[in-house]
Order: structure tokens, then sequence, then C-alpha cells
């Protein structure tokens, strides 16, 4: 279970977007789901093509560093740094802040294309869940259509492996609708208006996950 303050952040959303109300649960359910994976010690792995994977790499700028809260480092950081490393722990403990795990699987540019061009173009984000993923681990596949080859075929590996999966698509929810665990679909068919939405769903969940592990 999450805390109710972070259960409360996709209806903070809904509030600011009322079109997305119908998209609450969904919503709630990508975050539970992504906490999860965090609880049990995983990471969150992203794909997308185009604006999408623009869209993975801005996901884990906010996960991997402070988004809204300042994610002060604990006692137990400090004192290994004082043990490890004296000459620059309080600079450390100044300036690191506490990081959720997260993989844009977009920016691995030269095994993407070694495996495009040795292998199948299609399945490089798969070849990636295949090395990289584990039970625990969440994939949050990106499609505006929800068609997507490449997202697909990820998804589908990585539900082989263990993992849970999440989509974010638009309206129909496309092919992706039918294999993730969740689908969180923008009330939108046109590409540039779906990933108008796509912003605030993916900052939402970033906020609220955020809120879960750093949070009062």
């Amino acid at each position: 279970m999450i805390k109710d303050s972070t259960r409360q952040k996709a209806a903070d959303l809904t509030a600011r977007y009322p079109a997305l109300a119908p998209c609450r649960g969904d919503l709630e359910a990508a975050v539970e789901i992504i906490c999860d994976g965090y609880r049990r010690g995983g990471k969150l792995l992203i794909c997308g093509n185009g604006g999408s994977a623009a869209d993975a790499e801005h996901i884990v700028g906010e996960l991997m560093k402070g988004f809204l809260l300042p994610r002060k480092l604990g006692a137990d950081f400090a004192a290994k740094f004082r043990e490890h490393c004296p000459d620059c722990a309080d600079y450390f403990i100044e300036n690191l802040q506490g990081a959720l795990p997260a993989v844009s699987l977009v920016d691995e540019i030269a095994l993407n294309t070694a495996f495009a061009n040795d292998q199948a173009a299609d399945l490089s984000f798969a070849q990636q869940v295949l090395g990289m993923g584990k039970e625990g681990d969440v994939l949050l596949g990106i499609s505006t259509s929800g068609n997507s080859k490449n997202v697909i075929y990820a998804v589908n590996l990585a539900k082989a492996l263990g993992l849970k999966t999440i989509a974010l698509t638009g309206k129909s929810g496309g092919k992706l609708k039918a294999a993730a665990d969740v689908t969180v679909a923008a009330p939108a068919e046109e590409t540039y208006k779906i990933q108008e939405y796509h912003l605030p769903i993916y900052h939402m969940l970033c906020i609220a996950v955020e809120n879960e592990f750093f949070g009062e």
C-alpha cells in the first residue's frame, strides 16, 4: 500500500487536467507498481521512440535526483563517506541526493545500432531488457500509438522475465494495452496532443514516487 499523500498526487493531477480523470485508477495502479518495484530493490527501465525517447530521458532525470523534494542522504551514507573518502565526505554529503534507480534504454547508442545492424532493429530494447532486467524491476514503455513494435517486444520479454510492465499511450492503447500490466491511455488521438498529456502524467508519477520514499 502507498501513502495517502502519494495517492493524492493522482487526484491533484486530474484536478488540474480534468480530461485525465478517466485515467485516475490506472495512474494510481502505475504508482503502486513502481513503488513496489523500488521496495523490492528493483529499478525502472524506460523505452520509447522519437519524442517518447526524449520523455524516457526526462523521466530518468526526475527520478535519479531531487525533483520537488531535497532527498538528503541519511547518517549511514555520511558514515560510509567519512570512513572511505574523508577528504571529500563533506562535499558528498552537501551535494549528493537520494536516487530512485532508473535507466533509459534509448541512450545506449552503440549497443542499439550494433544490434539493429547485426540482428534485429525492433528487438534492441528487448535485448537490453534481457541483459539488465530482473524480477522486481519495472518496464515503462511509451508509445503514442501503442503499436510501436520495439516497445511491444520489450514489454512482452519483460513479462516473460517476471518484470511488471506499464504502458503510456494514446487513447486507443493500441496493442500495448493488451500486453502491459497497466496502461495509462492519454485521452487524445493526435500524436502531439498525446505527448502534451504525457508530460504532466509522468511528472505526476515521478512526484508521487518521490513522495513515497522521500516525503514526510
